[in-house]
Parts: C-alpha cells; sequence; structure tokens
C-alpha cells in the first residue's frame, strides 16, 4: 500500500513524537501516492505540517493511498477491507521505526475517510487517543467500544453525497452509551467542509491534548 510520511524537521529519536493518520476521502484513491495527499486532501493533510503548527505540534503524518477498487470500507460503508486493516500493521511499523508516543497516535480522515475513520477506532479503539471523522457514518452497534475514545465529528447539514444523519446516529448511539463525543455539524453547508473543518481554532489544540493511557 503506499503511503506517504511526513518526518518532523530536526527529528530527535530521543524525544517521542505524536503520529497522525490521514485517510483520504474517495478522490485520493489509486497507486500514485499523491492524491491522498492532494486536491481536496490537501487541506487534511497538509495542515498538520505547516511551518506554525509544526512549531506548536511537532508531529510525524502518515497517508495511506488504498486502491481504487478496494478503498477503505466494505459496501455497507462499515466493516474495514483488507487495505483498512494495513494501516494498523503501517502504524505499528513506524512505531518501531521512528521515536513514536504510542499514547498520542490519532486518526482523521473525510469522506470515504470519515468511514473509515469511525471503523478503524471501532476495530483497534486500543491504538488511538482520539478521532476526527468528517462527512462519515459508522457501524452504531459498536458504539460502546468507542466511550472512551476521544471524538470530534464533524458534517454539513446539507450534505448530499453522504447525509449528515449518518453522522448524528453514531453520535446518539455513542452518547445512549456513555461516551461524550464532540459534533460540529455546519448549517447550511454541502459535503465539502473541509475547509471549516480545519480553521477551527480550538482543533488542533484539542487534537494533541488528548493522551491514551496505556
Amino acid at each position: 500500500m503506499p503511503y506517504r510520511l511526513f518526518i518532523p524537521r530536526g527529528y530527535d529519536p530521543l524525544r517521542k513524537y505524536p503520529l497522525v493518520v490521514w485517510l483520504h476521502g474517495g478522490e485520493g484513491t489509486g497507486r500514485d501516492n499523491l492524491k491522498q495527499i492532494s486536491s481536496g486532501n490537501w487541506t487534511g493533510s497538509h495542515i498538520w505540517v505547516t511551518p506554525d503548527n509544526q512549531a506548536k505540534y511537532p508531529c510525524f503524518v502518515v497517508a495511506p493511498q488504498a486502491s481504487e477498487d478496494v478503498s477503505w470500507v466494505t459496501r455497507d460503508l462499515t466493516k474495514p477491507t483488507g487495505q483498512l486493516r494495513m494501516v494498523p500493521e503501517l502504524i505499528e511499523k513506524i512505531e518501531e521505526t521512528y521515536s513514536i508516543d504510542a499514547e498520542r497516535v490519532y486518526v482523521a480522515g473525510q469522506s470515504a475517510g470519515g468511514f473509515a475513520t469511525w471503523s478503524i477506532i471501532s476495530e483497534r479503539p486500543d491504538m488511538f487517543a482520539a478521532a476526527v471523522p468528517i462527512c462519515g457514518g459508522g457501524d452504531e452497534s459498536k458504539a460502546a467500544t468507542l466511550v472512551h475514545t476521544p471524538i470530534w465529528a464533524f458534517h454539513g447539514e446539507k450534505d448530499e453525497a453522504v447525509p449528515a444523519e449518518r453522522s448524528r446516529r453514531m453520535i446518539a448511539a455513542l452518547q445512549r452509551a456513555g461516551g461524550s463525543p464532540r459534533y460540529t455539524e455546519y448549517a447550511g453547508a454541502d459535503h465539502v467542509i473541509w475547509e471549516k473543518v480545519f480553521s477551527e481554532p480550538e482543533l488542533l489544540p484539542w487534537v494533541f491534548a488528548q493522551r491514551r493511557h496505556l
């Protein structure tokens, strides 16, 4: 599986670094190892690596690329495919190679990657310190496994590609199970809300404040 890895400038192997996993949307699929970090996936993959944000939150960022014929999740949009199941293996390889803080591994994704974000944290709630699913949805029956995972989900109210009801149902299921997820729904907004999401001033401080207690 192709992937891009950002290594912080001045990487010090004696220091522990957070790792952000970026799961691209549908237009990022392929084998060129580029589309997952370009075009509509530019903002979500690059917000973490701007000079200002790296100065505040030096971190690694990995952006794997799913193939066009498989993508991240099955047709019911909840179960992980073989492509998505390789992502935890990739994370473990990065942790073996670099000095990664296992308490601060984060995942974010949009659209198809939003579904993938819900799916991967449902499969591996032990791995991630926080998740940012954007315009996605998941398996509500697995909500109980996520009550201790910090989640901030986003959706556009008028999304015609992925109805906002998908996010609303996951948030409601988590709340019923005893979780306290954050949810932002942009009134009147459609599917393409990436710029709004990654302009939220509280988002990065919230993400990097989260820790998974091993």
